[in-house]
């Protein structure tokens, strides 16, 4: 369970360097090339937790920009602790609600989006809060350039299933599909895991995985 509360983290994100700070987010869209003074690609993880993935990202890739989104500021705070240890000039954090995810980010900024081990919301009532749902599909296609692509993983097969069957109503086609990532070696290749992913997979679940496009 993620730890919601810590006293004084909102305060101390309020002044880190390495969170845009939520009044000038606003002003963002469109000029996230400027913010990191290079023209390289914008990559965003939508619920970054920790940040473990995210910032091993842009450390093993230093030609593309890392913005890592987050909710609540006490995990947040993890983040920017490890960024205190070893600065990345690649990446940016943000506290936000990912519902207005469209409003930071310009149409088509955005290169890739990474969704990782979200929260599942199993009540159907709450189906589209569920990150991978039709609803913030029509909100990455906003963000998300026409060559862009989504990547989404998560070791709730129910989740994966109702992400997966979002796929055609939402406009959207799968790439690559897979029921469990840590057996095909091609995928692999490369692959960075979560906080979660590590976790779930060492207890012998199965990691599921899709990439998706327009």
């Amino acid at each position: 369970m993620r730890l919601r509360n810590i006293t004084g983290s909102r305060e101390v994100i309020a002044e880190s360097p390495f969170v845009v700070r939520e009044e000038v987010l606003e002003q963002c869209p469109g000029t996230w090339h400027e913010i990191f003074g290079n023209p390289h690609p914008i990559h965003i993880e939508v619920g970054m937790g920790k940040g473990r993935f995210i910032y091993n990202m842009a450390k093993a890739h230093p030609d593309v920009n890392y913005v890592g989104i987050e909710k609540y500021s006490s995990v947040l705070l993890r983040a920017i602790q490890k960024m205190e240890e070893e600065e990345l000039p690649n990446l940016k954090f943000i506290r936000m609600d990912a519902e207005d995810i469209d409003k930071v980010f310009g149409r088509a900024e955005v290169d890739r989006i990474y969704l990782n081990f979200s929260d599942p919301w199993p009540k159907d009532r709450h189906a589209k809060r569920r990150l991978p749902s039709r609803q913030f599909l029509a909100r990455y296609d906003v963000i998300l350039q026409k060559e862009g692509t989504l990547e989404f993983k998560t070791d709730n097969r129910d989740l994966f299933d109702f992400a997966v069957e979002e796929l055609e109503p939402a406009g959207w086609k799968a790439q690559v599909i897979t029921y469990d990532l840590h057996s095909d070696p091609k995928l692999m290749e490369g692959n960075i895991m979560t906080e979660y992913e590590e976790k779930f997979s060492s207890m012998g679940n199965p990691i599921y995985k899709y990439v998706i496009y327009r």
